[in-house]
């Protein structure tokens, strides 16, 4: 009883912080696409629960960031014609969940389970705390691109946005080549339960979290020229993303079971040693 009531309490402490934080923006548009994360998650857990199955929640992620995106630009577009700013953002963010929905969707279909989660469905409200967290992320990595898109104003495309779209693309190639290269790994018989160090993953050790980081920094200078005040708050999103990544969800998980897996390896060691955890190395 009292983990369930702990887990309703960081439900409600979740949902408040991102309401606050669309709150700021002073847009209804915002504050619905909030509203619309949300209810997505919500309905999204009742059949995750009821099946104790985990196989759509990243695609449902996805699906969100897709369906929110849409819904901000068709409202700009409604109210103020059409925006080429606008337009490369949506597509921009369109295209990363797609690619990443598919990808993630794919693999734990040929998995069967995410192990992440086994623990986390035997408990109703802390199953759900787990999809309103990924509400949460939702809200807090798009925050910065749905104001933007939103805005009465219109988009600059000045130098920092086109800086901020090549950083997008460059985050993004990274993303997809880093993937790549481990699913290929993966798929060779005689790496099972081997860690790579070819590749993109001979100059970082999370080249693909790396990846994602950059592009959502792409994504925040886009943004920037059509945030004002309070909003500029909003420019949170990619430091929130960098925070998951590398101390919450991504990394930071890995690593340790990376540490369990081939701890006592002496090759592993030196890899740890030898390349940085995030960011490339360029020189040996």
């Amino acid at each position: 009883m009292k983990s369930h009531l702990k887990n309703i309490l960081s439900i409600l402490i979740v949902v408040s912080i991102c309401f606050a934080l669309a709150l700021t923006t002073k847009n209804q548009i915002v504050l619905n696409a909030f509203i619309l994360i949300f209810i997505i998650h919500f309905i999204s857990f009742l059949p995750a629960n009821l099946y104790k199955t985990e196989k759509y929640f990243d695609l449902t992620g996805s699906i969100t960031y897709i369906s929110v995106v849409i819904y901000v630009f068709y409202s700009k577009f409604y109210n103020h014609g059409f925006q080429w700013g606008e337009l490369i953002i949506s597509l921009a963010i369109i295209s990363w969940a797609v690619r990443l929905g598919s990808f993630l969707f794919l693999r734990i279909k040929k998995a069967g389970e995410d192990v992440r989660f086994r623990e986390f469905k035997k408990s109703w409200s802390r199953w759900m705390l787990t999809w309103i967290t990924s509400a949460w992320w939702v809200s807090f990595c798009s925050v910065c691109g749905i104001t933007a898109i939103a805005s009465n104003s219109i988009i600059k495309i000045n130098f920092l946005f086109i800086f901020g779209f090549l950083l997008f693309l460059f985050g993004f190639i990274i993303e997809i080549i880093a993937d790549y290269q481990k699913t290929k790994f993966r798929s060779v018989a005689s790496n099972k339960n081997k860690f790579i160090t070819t590749g993109l993953w001979s100059l970082s050790r999370h080249p693909n979290y790396l990846g994602e980081i950059v592009l959502w920094f792409g994504i925040a200078l886009m943004s920037f020229s059509n945030l004002n005040g309070l909003q500029y708050i909003t420019l949170i999103s990619p430091l929130f993303t960098y925070w998951l990544l590398v101390y919450v969800s991504g990394i930071k998980i890995l690593e340790t079971s990376g540490q369990k897996k081939w701890g006592h390896l002496k090759t592993y060691n030196n890899y740890i040693k030898n390349t940085p955890k995030l960011f490339f190395k360029i020189f040996n």
